[in-house]
């Protein structure tokens, strides 16, 4: 029986993952920042460790992964940050440097294979040219990332890398992300769309791609995720049903010209702040005319993702987002 080991073990995205790991049989060993979400949130048969993996020394480290064979990186910072500008640094520093320290040491202790969570932004950094969103911090960063993680990996460590979407489920102890979304809608009669869509997975299925990914061995592969696309439109609108609104508010779609001074004056009040989007808001709303699709085709039967109510999951998500318990 292999031993993985999860960084992030009692996040969304690595609860999910070592549950799915534990289902196929396998060991798992983790380090989170505390406090535990809820005490008794993993199975006994989880060895976790308490802490931040970033404070350990290298040998440290490596006496933590020594008896491991495959590592799961679900950990990091994610677009939804606004950091102190330059916000390149801040990504770099955040995701770059340490994905490369802990691939480097992982590989020197034996660890054969390594799955990194990554973002769809880096996807479509590629598939998007035009919208030149490698000048931009986030995606260029999460390119970046994967890079060093490959090359960290040549010769003796399989490392691959998932484009993650929009993810939705519920944990315990943890509030969804999507709640800062929800509260922007509370009270407003309306709140416009633009005229793209996004594609979506079910976090089960994010844990699912992970194992898979790792069990595939394929050095240097990424994998873009997907499972259901939908308009920004569609999905406001099942926010504004979750909040009880259906009566009151009015999700449009509007021009992006329309939309853009608001979006620009974001940008620019967040720099006389001192601060800095990963992806600058002219941008992101720009990006979202495009219909952000992903063929869920593409990659679940190459990683054995299962089919999963995704519509049942973003409900269920924000019903937790607008009536927590």
């Amino acid at each position: 029986m292999s031993k993985i080991f999860v960084l992030g073990g009692t996040g969304f995205l690595g609860y999910y993952t070592i549950k799915e790991l534990l289902s196929r049989g396998y060991q798992v060993k983790t380090i989170a920042l505390p406090p535990l979400p809820k005490e008794d949130l993993l199975p006994a048969e989880v060895e976790c460790h308490l802490g931040n993996m970033n404070d350990l020394s290298d040998t440290e480290i490596r006496d933590l992964l020594k008896d491991c064979e495959g590592f799961i990186y679900a950990a990091g910072a994610d677009e939804r940050t606004t950091p102190q500008k330059p916000a390149m640094k801040f990504f770099y520093e955040a995701n770059v440097l340490p994905t490369q320290r802990i691939a480097r040491l992982a590989k020197e202790v034996g660890i054969k294979k390594f799955v990194l969570f990554g973002s769809y932004f880096a996807e479509f950094a590629e598939r998007l040219p035009e919208y030149h969103l490698r000048n931009q911090a986030y995606p260029n960063t999460r390119l970046l990332q994967e890079e060093v993680a490959f090359a960290e990996g040549e010769g003796s460590m399989t490392v691959t890398s998932l484009r993650l979407p929009y993810i939705f489920g519920t944990m315990p102890g943890r509030m969804p992300l999507w709640k800062m979304f929800t509260d922007q809608i509370k009270g407003r009669p309306v709140f416009p769309a633009l005229k793209g869509g996004t594609t979506m997975v079910t976090v089960e299925q994010v844990a699912e791609a992970a194992v898979g990914a790792m069990e595939k061995d394929k050095h240097r592969h990424t994998y873009a995720i997907a499972a259901l696309n939908m308009t920004f439109q569609d999905f406001y609108q099942m926010m504004v049903d979750a909040l009880g609104q259906t009566e009151t508010t009015q999700v449009p779609v509007v021009d992006y010209e329309q939309m853009r001074p608001m979006y620009e004056e974001m940008d620019r009040k967040a720099a006389e702040n001192g601060l800095e989007h990963g992806i600058h808001m002219a941008v992101m709303s720009k990006l979202q005319t495009e219909d952000l699709y992903i063929e869920p085709a593409e990659t679940m039967v190459a990683l054995g993702i299962k089919e999963h109510d995704v519509i049942k999951s973003i409900k269920e998500t924000l019903n937790k987002c607008v009536t927590p318990s």
